[in-house]
């Protein structure tokens, strides 16, 4: 017999794959309570229970894929050894997410929409973003001495604007693209400072 804890569990689950399931199908806004507790087979009152909103489902949702995202691509980084396998590593992680992670890669989208006409939606994203480019800014350092000092917000844009772009079109943003353009951020050899001829105006 499962204990209370087991079944709460377990509806959460059910709850947040409900969420994910209509938020990649319909969106944010035309996702109310009432159909992702109908989905999951739940009531209205358990997503209040767990999750306060529908917007603190949707954060939770968010926050397992990038946690799980997260792991796969620090495992590969530990055996990564050049600065291309790095981002080979990253990229891998949002244009080929394993089964079920196009998902979030769809939320993801549909919350940056959300956010810019949700105030709280808003600032949550802005905070999780702000910890993800500090993180990014830390290694970034150790993988090139001579990059920017600050990649993280150019790394993150860049890599979910490349995978909008194969999204529309799988042909327009092959590997090789994408990987170059994502060390270029880290090196900094795309800065319109590093190629301006010296003696240009600024």
């Amino acid at each position: 017999m499962a204990t209370q804890q087991a079944r709460r569990e377990q509806t959460r689950k059910a709850l947040l794959d409900a969420a994910a399931e209509l938020f990649a199908e319909r969106g944010i806004t035309g996702s109310s309570v009432d159909a992702i507790a109908e989905r999951a087979g739940r009531t209205s009152g358990a997503v209040y229970d767990h999750f306060g909103s529908k917007e603190g489902l949707l954060f939770a949702l968010v926050e397992r894929w990038v946690d799980e995202a997260a792991a796969v691509i620090v495992a590969e980084h530990t055996t990564a050894a050049t600065l291309e396998e790095r981002m080979a590593a990253l990229w891998r992680a949002v244009s080929s997410p394993p089964t079920g992670g196009e998902r979030w890669i769809a939320v993801e989208h549909e919350l940056w929409s959300y956010a810019s006409r949700n105030p709280t939606a808003r600032d949550h994203l802005a905070t999780r973003y702000r910890a993800l480019w500090g993180e990014l800014d830390e290694a970034a350092a150790e993988w090139n001495e001579q990059g920017t000092s600050r990649v993280g917000p150019a790394l993150i844009g860049l890599l979910l604007g490349l995978e909008m772009m194969r999204r529309v079109d799988p042909d327009a943003v092959p590997d090789d693209v994408a990987i170059a353009a994502l060390c270029s951020v880290v090196t900094g050899t795309g800065r319109a400072d590093r190629a301006r001829p010296e003696g240009t105006a600024r």
